[in-house]
């Protein structure tokens, strides 16, 4: 099968890694585990500032993803680097300043790996850094909109076989198209 490859690297970008893409990247493993799909991805986040690096996720992001029943990837943030663009298949920011920087840092997207995490959900919103909001349910209910989108374009992209277990009507069936083209 042309283009298939075993593992799909995705990595889920914030400012500080601390708030929203440990959080998508938590929300994201819970959904490719919950369709016995951990061994065909790699998931992992990153920040694009030195701001946090070292620090766990923050207790607002920890506590949202307890409180949705959802584990949290043990995680110290870290920030991006071209190496770990080269690597990955797809690095989702979560707003345009986050793909302002990721094209800034990463010599301009040349292999049109950068995407907006609401574009798989429709939408070309940002999703707001609760670190100044404070409003970590609005963040989790944009992520959780946004990594479900996701899983869906990659589900019909790859074609994700349905594995024992899985939830009725998460087979991927349900026919979407994301216009995730535009590289910001």
């Amino acid at each position: 099968m042309k283009g298939y490859k075993i593992m799909i690297k995705i990595l889920f970008i914030c400012h500080g890694n601390i708030c929203r893409s440990t959080m998508a990247e938590s929300i994201f493993t819970n959904i490719v585990k919950e369709h016995g799909l951990q061994d065909r991805f790699v998931i992992d986040s990153f920040a694009t500032s030195r701001e946090e690096i070292g620090n766990p996720p923050h207790w607002g992001t920890v506590n949202k993803l307890r409180q949705e029943g959802i584990p949290l990837v043990p995680h110290r943030a870290k920030q991006i680097t071209f190496r770990d663009y080269q690597e990955a298949d797809y690095i989702i920011g979560m707003d345009d300043w986050n793909i302002k920087n990721l094209n800034r840092m990463l010599k301009g997207d040349p292999d049109k790996k950068i995407y907006k995490l609401l574009a798989f959900a429709g939408s070309d919103r940002d999703i707001a850094d609760p670190w100044y909001t404070g409003d970590f349910d609005a963040a989790f209910d944009d992520i959780a909109a946004g990594t479900k989108g996701l899983f869906e374009y990659l589900n019909e992209k790859e074609g994700f076989k349905k594995r024992a277990g899985m939830a009725a009507g998460q087979d991927g069936k349900e026919e979407k198209h994301y216009d995730t083209g535009s590289h910001i």
